[in-house]
């Protein structure tokens, strides 16, 4: 697992160390102590940070995982803020045209017996989606 520190967090406690050292260079032995201590409760902190994402990351469903009752086979951009898009509800692909006002269904047909996705419901990349969907739309009449 990588942990991702920004830069700026790592100057700022590089600095805060920095001045921490030059106090306790003029200190007591009780103020190395207490750095010692703010260190040490600086390091269990992300430490604690870096776990609950680790846990969160390894054992909560992913936004957007396939699981729910449908899923989006793909898509092709038409214009600028429009798509056409090939969504699987069990058997049936719905073709539907995206605007940002609204959603309609351009055609429905069964799903392709050779159309294999894996487990993850990614097709593979190597099919092009735009000659599929032209034919597709050929030959429903359209």
């Amino acid at each position: 697992m990588r942990l991702r520190i920004p830069v700026s967090l790592l100057l700022v406690c590089a600095a805060a160390a920095a001045r921490a050292a030059d106090a306790t260079a003029q200190a007591t032995p009780g103020a190395t102590s207490t750095l010692l201590q703010v260190v040490f409760g600086l390091a269990v902190v992300l430490l604690v940070i870096g776990g609950a994402a680790w846990l969160a990351r390894r054992y909560l469903p992913a936004a957007g995982a396939g699981g729910g009752p449908a899923r989006i086979v793909g898509g092709v951009m038409v214009g600028p803020k429009e798509r056409v898009v090939v969504v699987e509800v069990a058997d049936t692909w719905i073709v539907a045209g995206v605007t940002s006002q609204n959603v309609n269904a351009l055609c429905t047909m069964p799903r392709p017996p050779h159309d294999r996705a894996d487990a993850s419901g990614i097709v593979p990349a190597d099919r092009n989606f735009s000659t599929w969907l032209a034919k597709a739309l050929k030959g429903q009449g359209h």
